[in-house]
């Protein structure tokens, strides 16, 4: 985090951090302008894929930070041996992969650090560094059959080109894209699920039976919206293999509100094109494998598209649509390859996190770094096209990345409440990027391909 003047945060516009705008982040006149433009907003987080991974292959302007426009980047099969095969970052020539990547926290630790335990003083002083030189032997190391390592390389390394998914490249060229948007933790789904509405995952990094058992006792987004009477839905489109996310709240349950206030994905759609979406709409996607819809490993990427163009045209042809926004992320970067590490973070609280890790040890995460770095997409007719929108600037003036809680930030301008911990009260909101109306929004997505 580095300070950032008033005068600096004119200066970031001028260089592409932020769309052209009067009002700077969370000022009174930029708020004043997001609750003018911004009635409803509709929010679906999807599952396990890096920036590198989905965005990776898009050209279209020289600002966004990929591995088309900057790279290639590269892994040796064995990080301490100088001497192995080393393989690059490429375009992708299949859809979905077999072979899951590591997302524990551990497993993390090792593709950023090299080690499945960092010094935590070392990265907090930065004497430690991360350089993202080992994913490829950590997914071999987790699939030890998988013994064809220009494949495995492939899987874990390989980008999508933008005709292979045309609904994100018509996101990108359309609307704003983030290139330096973050997990909340560098671990599994559940603990980043809760982080996005809680703004901590509590203590949590893996997905722990409190998840299933609805257990969970900290204060989350559908019980600060209830407690001022702002209407929201948690539209589930799980299928019952998994709790939906406001089903992890102890609150949710012991209030009713998981029978008046969880409907199926379905609903959605009917309640879009009537326009009778509530002011917060959450939704969960279908996962994990192959005939499922959030894009997680080993899902099809296809099927992903098909899903987020039904969204989209769902929204964009609904009679809320004017003052509409749809916020579109994944939860975490799933073990997929990224080139842009983690930086580091304001503790949440004072929770740690401790597990064993595969050589016999323990690791211990303090949660003061991000997770992986993710797409996300923002959607509204008052944004401009084709903005990639880097680091953000925070209430104290700080540049920060941006990530899951830079929307609780946001939600907390637009619906007037405090942040909930120290992480969501250090993230940069995204209000500023509202502008004048466009008139030349697509109508709807281009349909998906399949290769």
């Amino acid at each position: 985090m580095r300070s950032a003047s008033v005068l600096s945060i004119a200066l970031l516009a001028s260089l592409g951090l932020a769309a052209p705008s009067q009002n700077g982040p969370g000022s009174p006149a930029s708020i004043k302008n997001l609750k003018e433009k911004v009635k409803n907003v509709v929010h679906i987080v999807m599952e396990n894929r890096s920036f590198d991974n989905l965005v990776g292959g898009q050209t279209f302007t020289k600002d966004i930070d990929t591995p088309a426009n900057n790279g290639p980047f590269c892994n040796k099969v064995n990080t301490t041996d100088p001497h192995s095969k080393t393989f690059c970052t490429r375009a992708r020539d299949f859809d979905s992969i077999k072979n899951d990547p590591d997302h524990t926290v551990h497993g993390n630790n090792f593709q950023l650090y090299g080690t499945f335990h960092p010094n935590n003083e070392d990265v907090e002083s930065g004497k430690l560094v991360a350089n993202n030189k080992g994913y490829l032997e950590q997914h071999l190391r987790s699939h030890p059959k998988l013994t064809d390592v220009d494949y495995a390389a492939r899987e874990v390394m390989a980008y999508y080109t933008p005709d292979q998914v045309p609904v994100v490249t018509t996101l990108c060229k359309e609307f704003v894209t983030f290139d330096k948007w973050h997990s909340c933790v560098p671990g599994p789904t559940n603990p980043n699920r809760m982080c996005i509405h809680t703004g901590t995952s509590g203590g949590r990094g893996k997905n722990d039976k409190t998840f299933d058992e609805s257990t969970i006792t900290e204060l989350s987004l559908f019980e600060q919206l209830s407690s001022q009477n702002i209407s929201w839905l948690n539209y589930d489109g799980t299928n019952g293999d998994f709790n939906s996310d406001a089903k992890f709240y102890n609150w949710t349950i012991a209030t009713g509100m998981d029978k008046t206030n969880v409907r199926p994905l379905e609903s959605f759609f009917q309640d879009a094109y009537l326009g009778k979406l509530p002011q917060y709409s959450f939704i969960n996607p279908s996962c994990c494998g192959l005939d499922t819809n959030s894009m997680h490993p080993t899902g099809p990427i296809s099927t992903g598209e098909v899903f987020l163009k039904q969204i989209y045209d769902a929204v964009r042809t609904s009679p809320q649509w004017d003052n509409m926004l749809l916020v579109i992320t994944f939860d975490e970067a799933g073990g997929f390859y990224d080139h842009s590490s983690p930086p580091k973070a304001v503790r949440p609280d004072k929770l740690t996190y401790t597990e064993d890790t595969p050589d016999g040890s323990t690791y211990t995460f303090n949660f003061d770094r991000y997770g992986g770095r993710i797409p996300t997409w923002i959607v509204s007719p008052y944004l401009a096209k084709g903005h990639v929108e880097h680091e953000g600037v925070n209430s104290a003036g700080e540049t920060e990345v941006y990530s899951a809680t830079s929307v609780l930030r946001t939600l907390g301008y637009l619906f007037d409440f405090k942040p909930f911990t120290p992480r969501v009260e250090a993230s940069p909101s995204f209000d500023h990027l509202f502008q004048k109306k466009r008139k030349n929004t697509p109508k709807v997505m281009p349909n998906p391909s399949t290769f």
